[in-house]
């Protein structure tokens, strides 16, 4: 592969720039999101329709997006008598949704591609034919966890595709996740100071060193990076990711356009993981308040901005308990609510109690719900329904 030249770095780097400067004047917030990952359960296959996604062989006839339609599923007709046909469908399917909530440009490519982070395949999003983020499926393997994880489809976005996204696609994004109950798995929230930050970062380390950074008394791990020793592109970690919080303090002026160029443009990136935490779709819709949520120091570095979003917390699971299960039980009902309940109950209308059981009994636990016992989520059903949790759910009559 051919390394890009400096130059083009610099002019991609002043585009990166005058549309994050563009995002900020909307008035909508101060905080960037720049870097989404969600993964879905996949959903029991539907025969209905699926004659339909495949043109005759060789007919490729159309306009742009005809053809481009075709060639999609001329790659998925390779895979129909294979295991993962029906997920590649869906993820095809969601890669489409995700591409035009993202806005015009962004489309889905032909063929699908090695998948990433353990996923067998995936579909590529690009944007000007330069992948800017996939939704990946099947298995890479046998082991217990990858058979689970065959059970989901993960779509991954990285900061380009965030960037050069249509105003309001995190609306969009927020609103396709709950509809499909999807779950966040990385969420980076960035703050960026294209003129400078008082004191720059070494006032960061300052701050860090005279405990302003520590939370509920504790003192977060830090790290360095960079060339410290001669003050360029340097980058001060705070936090970890394994504890599903990292905050990346970083020289991003000189990552873009060299430190020869003196540019000025510092960031605060936040990094959210859902490794230890529950991570609200609402993100998406109120960066700024979940930024100064991470602690008082994130909180008086937004307030310098000018931004006074009421903070919102995202905890660590070991302090949630039963908020965490019953998030997900919550997730699951609202999902039946809204998309399933209408044919149920058609079905519970019509068919006799013991088929009616048949369609239940043999069905795997919701891949959301694998890391709860039985107990906790009759609990969490219980005391949605404000149940006494100490009784058995009564049957009914």
């Amino acid at each position: 592969m051919t390394r890009p030249s400096k130059s083009c770095l610099v002019i991609e780097g002043k585009q990166v720039k005058l549309r994050l400067q563009a995002e900020k004047s909307e008035g909508v917030g101060v905080v960037h999101v720049d870097w989404l990952r969600f993964t879905a359960d996949m959903r029991y296959a539907d025969e209905g329709g699926v004659d339909k996604l495949f043109p005759l062989p060789g007919y490729f006839d159309g306009n742009y997006w005809e053809v481009k339609e075709k060639e999609r599923n001329f790659a998925l007709q390779k895979l129909r008598e294979s295991e993962v046909f029906d997920p590649a469908c869906q993820a095809l399917e969601l890669a489409e949704s995700v591409a035009r909530a993202l806005g015009e440009g962004f489309e889905v490519d032909t063929q699908i591609g090695k998948g990433y982070d353990f996923y067998a395949h995936r579909w590529q999003i690009t944007l000007e034919d330069k992948e800017v983020g996939w939704v990946g499926f099947g298995a890479s393997g046998d082991s217990p966890n990858q058979k689970r994880q065959a059970q989901t489809l993960h779509v991954n976005l990285y900061g380009a595709a965030c960037t050069y996204a249509k105003s309001g696609w995190r609306q969009e994004i927020r609103s396709l996740i709950d509809r499909i109950n999807a779950r966040i798995t990385r969420i980076d929230l960035a703050l960026d100071w294209f003129d400078g930050y008082e004191g720059g970062i070494e006032s960061v380390r300052d701050d860090y060193t005279a405990g302003h950074c520590d939370v509920g008394g504790k003192r977060p791990k830090c790290s360095f990076a960079g060339d410290w020793c001669n003050g360029n592109s340097r980058s001060f970690y705070i936090g970890s990711k394994e504890a599903g919080k990292q905050t990346n303090v970083y020289e991003k002026g000189h990552q873009l356009f060299g430190p020869e160029s003196g540019d000025e443009w510092l960031r605060f990136e936040l990094r959210y993981g859902n490794k230890l935490r529950y991570i609200p779709s609402e993100v998406l819709t109120d960066p700024d308040s979940y930024f100064a949520g991470a602690s008082d120091w994130h909180a008086s570095v937004l307030r310098k901005q000018k931004s006074l979003q009421h903070p919102k917390p995202i905890k660590c699971e070991q302090r949630l308990g039963e908020e965490t299960v019953d998030a997900a039980v919550s997730r699951k009902l609202k999902w039946f609510e809204t998309v399933a309940a209408p044919t149920f109950k058609v079905i519970f209308r019509y068919l006799p109690n013991e088929k009616l059981l048949q369609l239940f009994m043999d069905k795997k636990r919701p891949a959301s719900l694998f890391g709860f016992s039985e107990r906790q989520i009759e609990s969490a059903f219980k005391r949605i329904y404000g149940l006494p949790v100490g009784e058995p759910c009564p049957l009914p009559a």
